[in-house]
């Protein structure tokens, strides 16, 4: 098989916040149940996937990052090289500036760039049902990154169902410098506060903030992580205080956002949060997250 004309293509891959994060209990199978509002933002990497000869090479910005298997970008490319039936090689440069394990979505949103970006580049078409399917195996969050946009996730989170988007909002994400949380051990936090019997979720304020933004956000990982992290909560607090309409854990932490109704407000409070990385981003709506990805969701 001959190389496409078109070799190289770059795209962003936005991250995520989640403006509501309910854990029910623990499944059957071992992973939680859950119920979440996902809203991409602006803060991105960008991901360039270069069609070579053969095999599979990844290199990343962030040296702490591998660069074979164990990259679910890496993984991505082979899943989509085996699906695609494809002779020909890629090679991937990752450029980091989504915070790591910070519970932005991040190695979620590279995984889903990649598999749309293999689809734009060899020009190919994948089922949608088959390509969610190879999504989900990558990872829970990885779905939702084909859409993009605000988006209802149930089940391990894997289960997607967009929403209408609302107004533009400006987002402050503070990323301590200091403070990790693995999602194992976030998981492993909750768990000793549920019990194995599934709870319905306070399903009236989950369903109104599907359909408007009217409720606070809340994140059912608040309680344990900021037991044991304080300063994340006197983070959200502080945003709170500097003007912040609304404020939480972003996923399992550590990083915490604030929505504000004027940049200008967002932009003053993020100067509060010197020693931490900071970074003022807006909303992504469903359409400009197609546009800017190069693709749109289909049937």
């Amino acid at each position: 098989m001959t190389l496409p004309k078109k070799r190289s293509l770059q795209l962003r891959a936005f991250a995520k916040i989640n403006l509501c994060l309910r854990i029910l209990g623990r499944r059957p199978d071992n992973y939680h149940e859950l119920r979440t509002i996902f809203q991409t933002i602006s803060l991105h990497d960008t991901l360039t996937l270069s069609l070579v000869p053969k095999g599979i090479s990844l290199e990343v910005s962030n040296a702490a990052l591998p660069t074979g298997p164990e990259n679910l970008v890496w993984r991505a490319i082979d899943a989509m090289r085996n699906e695609l039936k494809l002779s020909f090689g890629v090679h991937a440069l990752l450029e980091k500036r989504i915070p790591v394990a910070r519970g932005l979505g991040g190695g979620s949103s590279d995984t889903a760039a990649a598999l749309v970006g293999m689809l734009r580049l060899t020009k190919k078409k994948v089922p949608l049902e088959r390509l969610m399917e190879i999504a989900a195996s990558l990872g829970a969050d990885v779905p939702f990154f084909l859409f993009g946009g605000r988006a209802l996730a149930v089940n391990r989170g894997d289960e997607i169902y967009p929403l209408p988007d609302t107004r533009k909002e400006s987002i402050v994400v503070v990323s301590p410098r200091d403070i990790g949380v693995s999602t194992k051990d976030a998981y492993q936090w909750i768990s000793a506060e549920l019990t194995n019997r599934m709870e319905p979720p306070k399903i009236w304020g989950f369903c109104a903030l599907c359909w408007s933004r009217q409720e606070r956000v809340a994140n059912d990982f608040e309680q344990p992580v900021f037991s044991r992290h304080p300063r994340l909560k006197e983070i959200r607090d502080g945003l709170l205080e500097r003007g912040a309409a609304d404020a939480a854990l972003a996923g399992s932490g550590s990083a915490v956002f604030g929505i504000f109704r004027n940049p200008a407000r967002a932009r003053r409070a993020a100067r509060a949060f010197p020693e931490d990385s900071v970074f003022v981003v807006e909303s992504v709506s469903r359409e400009n997250y197609a546009r800017a990805l190069g693709w749109r969701v289909t049937g």
